[in-house]
């Protein structure tokens, strides 16, 4: 619990200063609520009995002055602690996000997108809630309580002692009630990442989910973990519930015996009616602080739940580490080498773009069972157009998905120019790579912002040149704004093939070294395929280019085929040289293409 103090903590420290005077203002409330209750016994013992009535009138206008003061105190607290609890969440979240950033595909793979999002969003409300209380209730509770006390003993400290008695029972009380409740919280959060990942992925297949007319199902589906988070969060709420009733219980029964002792002390002359009034008001403060300390931990037990889901991103080590060049146990040669190269990724010359695997294997950290990739080794240099082939699951994605590090390999390693990727600046890395995937995400903005993401300080110029490359421009043109055309979340207003032909212009602005299509003409009919690589022949005329097609006609016209299976590399060559020999290949040219094959050996 104190590591996640510590590491929550940094970020209120840079509103340290609305953070001090939160608790400032509100200890002057506490203070002018405090001496209340004395000036209001005076009036009665003295004002009221004595029928002094300027008396009455003087000591009621200091009451309104300390009224004021303390409401303007009670103001003054609200500001700065909404002021600092805002921050700190804005900061929370905005490095929560950063980190998220920063993962690797593995590690996003392992919290799932829908926790992330409760995480974000939920789990940081929670904590900021918690820093909203803590800066008003916190200080204001244990001042009202030991104020409460102070004030209390003055007037009879005899009567006191009844606090002996309900003080400690209290205690037991909201102790017993957490611990119980407390557990709940977690399953609360997990059974909320649920509730979202349902929804998100109802959200994201609402078109399949129509197609296959599943909206009952899918209601029934939601309906389902809709009422595991209701029962959960309400037997969670029934046991903090317990917390008002019973405290309310002590608190009835101490003013009880605080009404009996008092009537017998003020028969006994002992002490005054008014003191009597004071006494009570004092007790009243002091079981309610309790019951706002009470409160306030209810609220940090269900905050702690989503303290430690937070500092659990917040501790992830990525695995896609930057190595620097020159760290011990590296020779001279290797350092120095490491360190050049490094230097030259950095000051941001033409990187050449040949690209080497050797020995490469890779494994899903998760995942049990064989390795996804085993012993891959080939070259692929610049200018060259390396196809992959394979069945589905032999690991085309994934072995592309290594070159710009998403995942990290195994064994072995990868070389990017002769250097290894590892021991690249990873932005640099990913600035020289551009990747086309089969799945297009597109985001809310005009089409020329969506293009742009290729090269934010691109011109209108060259987004036009790389949208007619991609024989997006003419489609593009058809609609009424053009190229400022807004589009929807994820592009819903335009079809598959023109989202793919957008994304390839992106990437083909960026300008990289190393050129990656996974499936990336899949929507878009071979005709327009064909144009696309016709006139992307000369853009990219010294980028290494990597293929993945289910198409044979896509890949046909390769320098290099890689025909993937079961994660090896099944046979490597041209199309003419695979053709004869291998049986994979054949099998999907016959599938795709007919006619009578021929096999050889």
């Amino acid at each position: 619990m104190i590591t996640i103090i510590k590491k929550l903590a940094k970020y209120l420290k840079p509103y340290w200063k609305t953070a001090v005077l939160a608790p400032v203002m509100m200890a002057l409330e506490v203070f002018m609520q405090l001496v209340q209750p004395k000036y209001m016994a005076s009036i009665v013992d003295f004002g009221i009995a004595n029928g002094d009535v300027p008396f009455i009138i003087r000591t009621g206008l200091i009451m309104i002055v300390l009224t004021i003061i303390g409401v303007g105190g009670g103001i003054g607290a609200t500001y700065f602690s909404s002021k600092a609890s805002q921050g700190f969440g804005a900061d929370l979240r905005l490095d929560l996000f950063k980190k998220v950033q920063s993962l690797s595909f593995d590690e996003l793979d392992k919290f799932r997108t829908a926790s992330l999002v409760t995480r974000l969003t939920n789990d940081v409300v929670q904590i900021q809630q918690v820093v909203l209380f803590a800066l008003r209730m916190l200080v204001r509770a244990p001042l009202l309580c030991i104020g409460g006390i102070v004030m209390a003993l003055s007037l009879n400290y005899r009567l006191s002692l009844i606090l002996l008695v309900t003080m400690p029972l209290l205690f037991l009380t909201v102790t017993l009630i957490v611990r119980k409740g407390f557990p709940l919280f977690a399953k609360v959060q997990e059974r909320l990442d649920k509730v979202n990942t349902v929804m998100q992925e109802n959200l994201s297949g609402v078109r399949v989910v129509k197609a296959f007319v599943r909206s009952d199902y899918e209601n029934k589906r939601f309906a389902s973990v809709n009422e595991m988070l209701a029962r959960i969060t309400i037997k969670a709420a029934r046991i903090m519930g317990l917390n008002m009733p019973a405290m309310m219980l002590i608190m009835n029964g101490t003013i009880i015996a605080i009404l009996w002792f008092g009537g017998i002390n003020v028969n006994r002359g002992n002490m005054l009616v008014g003191e009597v009034m004071a006494y009570i008001t004092y007790i009243t403060q002091i079981l309610f602080s309790l019951m706002m300390l009470a409160f306030i931990f209810n609220m940090i037990s269900r905050a702690k739940a989503s303290a430690d889901r937070i500092v659990e991103v917040l501790n992830v080590e990525s695995e896609i580490e930057e190595k620097i060049p020159g760290e011990e146990g590296q020779n001279e040669d290797y350092r120095g080498k490491a360190e050049a190269s490094l230097a030259v990724i950095k000051t941001g010359p033409v990187i050449k773009g040949r690209v080497d695997f050797e020995n490469v294997s890779f494994r899903y950290k998760w995942a049990k069972g064989d390795a996804i990739l085993k012993n891959i080794s080939f070259t692929a240099m610049p200018g060259e157009t390396v196809a992959i082939v394979g069945p589905t699951g032999s690991g085309k994605s994934t072995l592309v998905n290594l070159i710009p590090r998403f995942y990290e390999v195994t064994e072995g390693r990868i070389l990017l120019d002769g250097i290894d990727i590892r021991e690249m600046d990873i932005v640099e890395l990913r600035k020289n790579i551009g990747i086309v995937l089969q799945d297009t995400i597109l985001f809310t903005g005009t089409i020329a912002d969506n293009i742009r993401w290729g090269s934010e300080d691109a011109t209108d110029e060259e987004i036009m040149e790389v949208a007619k490359i991609a024989q997006a421009h003419n489609f593009i043109m058809e609609f009424p704004d053009g190229y400022n055309t807004v589009l929807g979340q994820r592009g819903v207003n335009v079809s598959g093939g023109q989202k793919q032909r957008i994304s390839i212009a992106r990437t083909l602005l960026k300008k990289p070294a190393v050129l990656i299509f996974d499936d990336s003409t899949s929507a878009v009919d071979m005709e327009t395929e064909l144009r696309i690589r016709h006139a992307m022949k000369n853009v990219v005329k010294n980028a290494t280019c990597f293929i993945i097609a289910q198409r044979i006609s896509t890949v046909m016209n390769a320098d290099k085929i890689l025909v993937l299976a079961d994660g090896r590399i099944a046979d490597m060559g041209t199309h003419e040289e695979l053709l004869p020999r291998c049986r994979i290949y054949q099998d999907i040219y016959h599938s795709q293409l007919g006619g009578r094959m021929v096999f050889h050996g």
